[in-house]
């Protein structure tokens, strides 16, 4: 899961499955409409071609000559602006002893700048009607803003002004790490979830940075300096590491003109060092075992899968199969552990959307008087009939429809649009990704579904953890 700044969320942290061919490389002029249309027609245009199901509208593009690339959607159905800033790093880039830093330096990034200093980001562009939020994951780095269109010029001169002038002190740094480490605690030490979460990555992975978490791990926090710090802002923070959307009410060509003077000026950078990926190929099953304080006992089980690097078409059978054994009430680990036999209070699944070789993992939470055993029992027992058997067509379709509305949902928004073309530009090399997803999934044939649900759901390929209540006292027992 994505870790956002200790700030009220604007917009969900979406990173969608968006899978298609590879596109080509943007080139370096602006590929401009040849007319701008008036606002009314460009709300008129977008609000039927998704009333109409047509996923499709005009971005205009451009990659600057310090490799920083550019994507304006023009949406005037209302006086809105959402400006999103990707930078391709996570704690995918990080290295054994310095982990955490990449959730770490997003929380410098709002500490105070050249112009800027402490708190006035904040107040700046909330004086002006604005808000603002971040995240971190695995694979990158997100800001955002909201805010109405006049404040255009204010929120260019705020994010430049931190690109080039942030303040990294001792002071800044341990501020914010005592912050991070409060996060950590909360999110992991704390929630039984969140450490049964940690344990299943940590086990599932061996070698691949994926082992360790995205808020660090509490040694390495600690470990973090300013240079540390300073040596990950030159390299990470580049133009040329990083994808802008700009969603909402905007005329692309002035709007473009306002970026190209804010952040033209801005020195690209070497590329950072490749991300060492080789993770060995799993041999047989593991098991954990985590006992602490919790009121249920709970399991995660997880199962190595393509990411969307690689992934191809088998991507979109495994997000529908994400959907077939999860997606509502309707799904059948719902209706064979919940409801039939009254085995789990909650159970999810989710193919985790990674760069990657990923994880399709299944999280379930014990009814009372229930075991861990059965649960685990009737988990592996909906998997294995998936590999046996072919999903009805109806089942099959049902899940797509499912996919299909939550992807129009999400493109309701300015917001949702530029979160979404920006994470197919990060996940799958290209925005127009973004309108591949319909079709690719409607391609997926019950087979299809059903030959990746037999070959990634397999006992050799599967990792479980356990949680076990323990009374706080037992914890703490050497």
């Amino acid at each position: 899961m994505p870790l956002r700044r200790s700030h009220p969320a604007i917009v969900p942290a979406v990173l969608a499955l968006l899978a298609g061919t590879p596109a080509a490389a943007a080139g370096p002029t602006h590929r401009a409409p040849v007319a701008t249309p008036a606002p009314e027609a460009a709300r008129d245009r977008n609000a039927a071609a998704l009333a109409a199901g047509d996923l499709r509208f005009p971005i205009t593009r451009e990659r600057l000559s310090n490799g920083l690339e550019i994507l304006v959607v023009e949406d005037h159905t209302v006086p809105v602006v959402t400006l999103f800033t990707f930078f391709r790093t996570g704690s995918r880039h990080e290295r054994t002893g310095r982990t955490g830093i990449s959730h770490l330096f997003e929380h410098l990034m709002f500490n105070g700048a050249k112009k800027y200093g402490p708190g006035e980001f904040d107040r700046a562009l909330e004086s002006r009607g604005g808000t603002s939020n971040a995240f971190t994951s695995e694979d990158v780095t997100g800001y955002y803003e909201v805010f109405p269109p006049a404040a255009l010029p204010t929120v260019v001169d705020l994010e430049v002004d931190r690109l080039t002038g942030l303040t990294l002190t001792e002071a800044s740094l341990q501020s914010e790490r005592e912050v991070v480490k409060e996060e950590r605690r909360e999110r992991v030490e704390e929630d039984p979830m969140g450490a049964l979460d940690e344990l299943l990555q940590a086990t599932a992975y061996m070698a691949h940075p994926y082992h360790w978490p995205v808020v660090g791990w509490p040694a390495d926090l600690e470990a973090i300096t300013v240079d540390d710090c300073r040596d990950y802002f030159r390299v990470h923070y580049a133009p040329d590491n990083a994808v802008l959307v700009l969603a909402g009410d905007v005329q692309p060509r002035a709007a473009l003109d306002a970026l190209r003077r804010g952040y033209g000026a801005i020195p690209a950078q070497e590329p950072a060092p490749a991300v060492v990926a080789d993770e060995p190929e799993q041999k047989g099953e593991r098991r954990a075992l985590l006992r602490r304080p919790a009121q249920l006992p709970a399991l995660a089980m997880a199962f190595h899968v393509p990411g969307t690097k690689d992934g191809g078409s088998t991507v979109f059978a495994l997000d529908l199969l994400q959907t077939i054994l999860g997606g509502g009430e309707s799904s059948r680990l719902q209706q064979a552990l919940v409801r039939d036999r009254p085995l789990a209070t909650s159970v999810q699944a989710e193919n985790l959307t990674r760069i990657d070789p990923s994880l399709f993992v299944v999280r379930a939470e014990a009814r009372p008087g229930a075991s861990l055993e059965a649960l685990e029992r009737g988990i592996v027992a909906e998997l294995e009939r998936l590999g046996r058997e072919r999903v009805p067509d109806h089942e099959l379709q049902k899940a797509k429809n499912q996919s299909r509305m939550d992807l129009l949902r999400q493109l309701k928004t300015s917001a949702g649009k530029a979160e979404l073309l920006g994470s197919a530009a990060i996940f799958f090399g290209a925005p127009e990704k973004l309108f591949d997803r319909p079709q690719a999934l409607e391609q997926v044939t019950a087979e299809e579904v059903r030959a990746a649900a037999a070959r990634f759901f397999r006992a050799d390929n599967r990792t479980v953890v356990h949680l076990v209540p323990a009374e706080a006292e037992e914890e703490a027992r050497p």
